[in-house]
């Protein structure tokens, strides 16, 4: 029978019938890629999940209105439904499908769950009686004074009040459960005074504190029940251990540092030395996490199974491993209820619980699904955690370095062998320095993005510190508290003490080196999105591919190093403003601005906290007792800035006239509709409206606190004004 031959179809059939992709490349070759590259990370991919969480988390706390939270709550479920529906067969389909869901679930996670927490806050300032039970005491030696939530018994006010009081002032018997009177000016939580500042109102919305404020008299002790369950009574343990080590170490910020060892607390941390942790790179020693927790856990493992090991028969017939698993676990619940269960420490808690229960089934635990498990449950538990500086940096740091060491090559190079001493403690160096490059790179962006700072020598320090506070201070501190218990503690003290001395200056020698500290103006989220996205594609993934995460990582870093400064800053109550001259001084309306105003407006724009004179230094400069007027260029413009700066009566003739010659004017009072500047008008009923202003001269954009906060619910009642009108 003759064979057949089938003639091979035209060019344009076979383009119909196979579309190729731009380069030429079929786009069936690239499905079928897809493919084999899904099925090749397949043990990867659920990694994933807490990653399409915080993507739908992140997503509603960026978008400013309602619309823009429901668009992606439908958009997203809508695709993942598709996918899953039409993507049966391919793995691909299916994992998308699971990711666009997640991104669904975690923007109304984020939405129920601020709208969930919904409480009275004050509309403005006023002066009350607070008459309620303490919930919390936070002591502040270096500033002398207390810091206590007060759940007050008045409708009126708050759930929560966060009132500050002298130490001197404290009645004698103050603790948590104790009922309190103290008359106090309330203000409503302090919302960004300007854009890209710290938004307290947001974190106090979840932590459903209503008014905060400063003590006018005495606080007088009312009654002192005792402790109402187990909330009261692990506030007053910790607040007896925090005196107590305070009582021990109370010198030179060694006490403090301690405290914040064993308990988290950095209140009672002078200034000085808290900032020198910072510059250094060593302020994560100070936040209660995986290194404080797995101590404890493990010490608790350690005396157990030693005590049981002693009884021959008990050994043979019990698995001590096990029971000291479970040991270790009790330990560390205690720990993070005793330290206030705080971010970084449940997270630890967590990771800590599964590493053991992969200890108790023989299990190799410590991984990067360790990591994402512990993720997903904090972001399904506290899904406000993930804008938050800690939740960001405690994750980045253990993910980058579970991700180094499940590297092959770096996995094979740190792995333990037969080798002389000397070449054996030069790989452990080696092994500690690469760690902390890889840390610090982890750290970085997110440390700029909310601080506008990074110490550029922490890999360095941290080859010292962590060490030293691992294997001397905190056994040392341990012992000390326990030998207290029969009054023996004292020697042990001493030591501690000596060891916390090293550290601080271990600190303060680092800060205090040229360049230690990189600064950034206020990064905005596009450049850190593009960051922290890079370092997830390329943490997460394991074959070739995650090198593709590169390209975006550099991108942000372009962008954030290419962060334009604003011109000016304007803080909401409109009595600061923060001006860059033509020479790129920064100059302060008012020069005894205190140490706050200064610090976030200097850090907003990249520069320290020393860096701004006085309007009045500057070249051409026109200032009075009552206001100030200053002409700059930009972009060859001269703009013309009037600020007004006391509450005395101006002339409204002069004022009007001022006004008229003036492209912009500030006030934080409300000024006459005489007063008409060229450009823009920011007074007292402006700045109401918009909150704090960052503006751009040469661009003429006006950028609102009132623009980030939205219709979010911690957000102050405004009217949205346009500020893009050119004269208001």
């Amino acid at each position: 029978m003759p064979q057949l031959r089938l003639r091979a179809p035209s060019i344009a059939f076979r383009t119909l019938q196979k579309p190729r992709a731009p380069f030429g490349v079929p786009m069936r070759r690239i499905g079928d890629w897809l493919e084999r590259w899904c099925e090749a990370e397949r043990d990867q991919l659920a990694l994933w999940l807490p990653v399409g969480v915080g993507l739908g988390i992140a997503a509603w706390f960026c978008l400013p209105e309602r619309q823009g939270w429901i668009a992606v709550i439908l958009a997203a479920a809508g695709m993942g439904v598709a996918l899953l529906a039409f993507g049966r067969g391919s793995r691909l389909m299916r994992a998308l499908g699971i990711f666009a869901l997640t991104i669904a679930l975690g923007c109304g996670l984020a939405w129920s769950r601020a709208e969930r927490l919904g409480h009275r806050v004050i509309a403005r300032a006023t002066i009350a009686t607070v008459t309620g039970r303490i919930l919390r005491v936070e002591r502040m030696p270096p500033k002398g004074t207390l810091r206590l939530t007060l759940a007050p018994g008045d409708a009126a006010l708050p759930e929560r009040v966060r009132v500050t009081i002298d130490e001197d002032d404290a009645p004698v018997g103050i603790a948590p459960g104790a009922t309190v009177g103290v008359r106090a000016r309330l203000v409503p939580p302090q919302t960004a005074i300007a854009p890209g500042a710290y938004d307290f109102a947001r974190v106090a919305w979840f932590m459903g504190i209503g008014a905060t404020g400063k003590a006018l008299g005495t606080t007088s002790l009312i009654a002192t029940a005792p402790p109402a369950g187990l909330s009261d009574r692990l506030e007053r343990a910790r607040d007896a251990l925090e005196r107590h080590i305070l009582g021990r170490l109370d010198a030179n910020g060694e006490g403090g540092v301690a405290a914040a060892l064993a308990m988290g607390d950095q209140g009672a941390i002078p200034n000085s030395d808290n900032d020198a942790m910072r510059r250094a790179g060593l302020a994560h020693l100070l936040s209660v996490s995986g290194l404080h927790l797995t101590a404890t856990i493990a010490a608790a493992m350690f005396v157990t199974i030693r005590l049981l090991a002693l009884w021959p028969r008990l050994a043979l017939r019990v698995p001590l491993l096990l029971v000291g698993a479970g040991a270790g676990a009790f330990a560390g619940i205690g720990y993070t209820l005793l330290t206030g269960a705080e971010v970084p420490t449940l997270r630890s808690c967590i990771a800590a619980l599964l590493v053991l229960a992969g200890i108790a089934l023989g299990r190799e635990a410590v991984t990067l699904r360790l990591v994402a498990a512990g993720a997903l449950v904090l972001l399904l538990l506290w899904p406000e955690a993930l804008v938050g500086p800690s939740f960001e940096l405690s994750f980045a740091a253990v993910a980058g370095l579970i991700s180094l060491h499940e590297e092959p090559h770096v996995a094979a190079w740190l792995e333990k062998r037969d080798e002389s001493l000397p070449r054996r403690l030069a790989r452990e160096a080696a092994s500690l320095l690469l760690t902390g490059l890889v840390v610090e790179l982890a750290l970085a962006p997110i440390a700029l993005f909310h601080f506008q700072r990074e110490g550029l020598y922490g890999a360095g320090a941290n080859i010292l510190a962590i060490p030293l506070t691992t294997f001397v201070i905190m056994p040392l501190e341990a012992g000390a508290l326990l030998l207290d218990l029969a009054g023996l503690g004292a020697p042990l003290w001493w030591l501690c003490g000596l060891s916390l001395r090293l550290l601080l200056g271990l600190a303060h020698h680092v800060a205090d080196l040229p360049g230690s500290v990189a600064m950034l103006p206020v990064m905005g989220r596009g450049a850190f999105a593009l960051l922290v996205g890079g370092g997830i594609w390329v943490a997460l993934w394991r074959t070739p591919v995650r090198l593709l995460g590169l390209l975006p990582f550099l991108v942000g870093v372009i962008a954030a190093v290419t962060t334009p400064q604003a011109d000016m800053l304007i803080t909401d109550d409109g009595k600061h403003l923060l001006l860059r001259s033509d020479r790129g001084l920064l100059a302060l309306l008012r020069p005894r601005a205190g140490d706050f105003v200064r610090s976030t407006l200097a850090e907003i724009e990249g520069e320290q906290a020393d860096v701004p004179i006085a309007l009045d230094d500057l070249p051409g400069a026109r200032c009075g007792p009552d206001s100030c007027a200053v002409t700059i260029r930009r972009d060859g413009r001269a703009w013309t800035i009037l600020g007004t700066r006391s509450p005395y009566r101006l002339d409204i003739a002069t004022l009007a006239q001022a006004c008229a010659a003036a492209d912009i004017v500030i006030s934080d009072r409300r000024l006459p509709r005489s007063c008409r500047p060229r450009w823009l008008k920011a007074d007292a009923p402006l700045l109401r409206r918009t909150g704090g202003l960052a503006i751009d001269l040469a661009k003429g954009r006006v950028q609102a606190v009132a623009d980030e906060e939205g219709e979010h619910p911690w957000a102050r009642r405004r009217e949205q004004p346009d500020l893009q009108a050119g004269h208001l």
